[in-house]
């Protein structure tokens, strides 16, 4: 490595949103994240929608009416 051109590497603490706090090393001070791997979905396996304006609703109901053209024209297709 050359010298006087790498950040400072020292020990710090992430801080997620949960209450989890971590001990690792960074070139940053005190990190503070939203999720972690204790309270990420992926891991824990739960899995939380966040409906924004009613997209999940509004997804929903446009795949519905998709999959009902379907179903019609599956049953149009055999006459």
């Amino acid at each position: 490595m050359k010298p006087g051109i790498h950040p400072e590497y020292k020990r710090t603490t992430i801080t997620c949103a949960c209450g989890a706090v971590y001990e690792v090393g960074s070139t940053k001070e005190n990190l503070r994240v939203d999720v972690c791997a204790r309270c990420h979905p992926f891991y824990t396996g739960t899995q939380r929608i966040v409906d924004t304006g009613g997209r999940v609703d509004r997804f929903r109901q446009k795949y519905e009416r998709y999959r009902q053209g379907q179903e019609q024209a599956a049953s149009g297709a055999g006459r």
